[in-house]
């Protein structure tokens, strides 16, 4: 993570250019101070901590730009600016070098663009694949059915780095990879238009099963978004999975059920090779659509309809402890001052799997998300308008 450790240090007038980085406003709380920073089109913040007289200025992590180059610009910006007696510092900025994208590797806000729907026209069919490990079956089946799109999910980074290479050398046009949670992903495919879900070999969670991707939340929004006669794939060699899932899809009694024991796959990974030499039972569980579903409608309206809060009075109301609900969380973590009258909330929101870090800005009595929208979740939602109830109580 790119930061310089200081020790003299001048405070810095706002708004102010430094190399062509704009340094907007400061926000202070007694933890750290925030400077918003924006170069070309983007915009994040660099924190400011000090601990025995040494300062620390580097990205702060909710807001992490990319490329990485931005981000050591600004702080070596910010360092000449403010004068600092720098004591390290790994910010050296490389002239000329051009840092690697992948075109294959999405973020979940490129699913609610136009251009998304441009693209998954281009193909006959999409399928899904949860936690796809080592790739090798995404692979298989990308390569097999080149006029179906493949959308891989997966929050391990090394599997995902490991796929997109195996994108580049073999040339594969048809595979999108997202890092992000499959439960609330499949709240923005459009209804019946996926032909496979894929779920193999999933963590069990035997101590933990409210963690488990596999539910009754989960098989509903997969019947949703699947086509008539499109199938979700469970394949698990965990008896306590096989257990619970067995008692699961057979409760959905509308709908075809197929379980299978120990089915042959053209393609398995390494550790499936184990199992089967151990002797391991690996079962197969299929469920099929069979409903016509309405469309979906995604609400991005996240906006505060208040003209006269009082900040000094709202952070002194808010709950100092997390509100923990049924499928959501929402803690107001720290408090920054910009002025007598603004200032910045750092919280974090949504759902259990995947709770949101965000900002909201308090300015002239208005407030608004700041830097980034909640990602149009249900839960998501949920919080937005929990936040909106304690944001009432502190009117002016």
């Amino acid at each position: 993570m790119p930061h310089i450790t200081t020790t003299l240090h001048e405070n810095i007038s706002t708004p102010s250019n430094q190399d062509g980085v704009e340094f907007e406003f400061l926000a202070s709380s007694d933890r750290e101070t925030l400077i918003c920073t924006s170069i070309e089109d983007k915009r994040f913040f660099l924190t400011k901590q000090t601990k025995d007289g040494k300062n620390l200025i580097k990205v702060e992590s909710t807001t992490r730009v990319t490329p990485i180059s931005y981000g050591k610009k600004a702080i070596n910006a910010y360092g000449k600016i403010a004068k600092c007696e720098i004591l390290f510092s790994n910010t050296k900025e490389h002239i000329g070098k051009v840092e690697p994208t992948n075109e294959y590797l999405k973020d979940i806000e490129y699913f609610l663009t136009n251009t998304w729907q441009k693209y998954k026209s281009k193909f006959k069919a999409i399928s899904i694949e949860v936690g796809f490990g080592s790739g090798r079956h995404l692979l298989h089946q990308a390569l097999q059915n080149p006029d179906t799109l493949y959308i891989g999910l997966e929050i391990h980074t090394p599997s995902i780095e490991q796929v997109l290479k195996q994108v580049k050398i073999q040339e594969i046009k048809n595979i999108l990879v997202l890092n992000y949670d499959a439960r609330l992903f499949l709240e923005f495919m459009d209804s019946n238009s996926i032909s496979q879900i894929f779920v193999h070999f999933p963590v069990p969670w035997d101590k933990k099963p409210h963690r488990r991707v596999i539910s009754h939340e989960f098989i509903n929004e997969s019947l949703r978004a699947l086509k008539i006669d499109g199938s979700l794939e469970l394949r698990t060699d965990s008896p306590n999975y096989q257990e619970y899932s067995k008692e699961l899809f057979e409760s959905y009694t509308n709908n075809k059920v197929v379980i299978k024991t120990n089915e042959d796959l053209a393609i398995s990974s390494k550790y499936e090779d184990r199992w089967k030499k151990q002797e391991k039972d690996i079962l197969d569980f299929h469920i099929f659509s069979n409903t016509l579903n309405d469309p979906i409608e995604i609400d991005t309206d996240f906006s505060f309809d208040f003209d006269n809060l009082d900040f000094t009075k709202l952070i002194n109301s808010l709950p100092k402890k997390p509100i923990v609900k049924e499928d959501y969380v929402v803690n107001f973590v720290q408090f920054f001052t910009i002025n007598e009258t603004d200032g910045l909330i750092n919280l974090t929101m949504g759902g259990f799997n995947k709770p949101l870090s965000i900002f909201v800005k308090i300015e002239n009595g208005s407030a608004e998300y700041f830097l980034n929208l909640p990602t149009p979740t249900s839960t998501n939602h949920k919080a937005h308008n929990l936040i909106k109830e304690f944001f009432e109580g502190s009117l002016k």
